[in-house]
């Protein structure tokens, strides 16, 4: 395996973001991002249990447990829905709103279910992302750790607009848009939103480790 980073997801539409932000950056010119980034299941790291209580929390742990068990940087990040009316609520939990086995598609359900009644100047939310760095060092102690945040703040939906994207994308619409996360272009996407945002933060540090 020719991997030289790993993204801690198992994620597709995660990783095809975080290779398209990188294809931008100019030191990574000519470098093969579908070799160069690799998911933690092809870098043979299982599922990692989200433990923590925090974004910060969750991003840090499953980068640091990628970086101990391959020895190759990761990155990781820990992202969620706040929906302001809800207290930041699903937040951490945003993946299994509807329950721990539960689907985008559930959970999109759930949420716009419980705001049925909602008017819609009470419908703020945003997208939250911390993403982290973690270098590997010597004796399971990290070199050097990283952590960036990134929002996007909308207004929640009441139903589902567009095809691209994933998760909560089809009900939220970003701040001066007329359209939905999943009706903007993976480019348009990545411009603005949070993940984007967050590992834009990142991205000086993690061409250092590629270029």
């Amino acid at each position: 395996m020719s991997a030289r980073i790993v993204l801690a997801t198992a994620n597709q539409g995660k990783l095809r973001e975080f290779r398209a932000l990188l294809a931008g950056e100019e030191l990574l010119r000519g470098l093969d991002l579908d070799s160069a980034v690799v998911d933690a299941a092809t870098a043979g790291v299982g599922p990692i249990p989200e433990t923590g209580v925090t974004f910060t929390q969750n991003s840090l742990l499953k980068a640091r447990t990628v970086a101990e068990q391959t020895g190759l940087p990761a990155v990781a990040d820990d992202s969620g829905l706040a929906v302001e009316l809800l207290g930041g609520a699903p937040g951490i939990l945003s993946a299994r709103w509807a329950g721990a086995h539960a689907g985008d598609e559930n959970n999109r359900r759930l949420l716009l279910e419980q705001l049925s009644d909602i008017a819609v100047e009470h419908r703020a939310a945003a997208f939250v992302c911390v993403a982290s760095l973690v270098i590997p060092g010597a004796d399971g102690v990290p070199a050097a750790e990283f952590t960036a945040e990134g929002r996007l703040e909308g207004t929640l939906l009441t139903q589902e607009r567009g095809e691209q994207g994933f998760g909560y994308d089809p009900i939220l619409q970003p701040v001066g848009e007329t359209r939905s996360c999943a009706e903007l272009s993976m480019a348009e996407k990545n411009a603005i939103s949070h993940r984007g945002k967050a590992f834009a933060a990142l991205a000086h540090r993690i061409v250092e480790v590629l270029a």
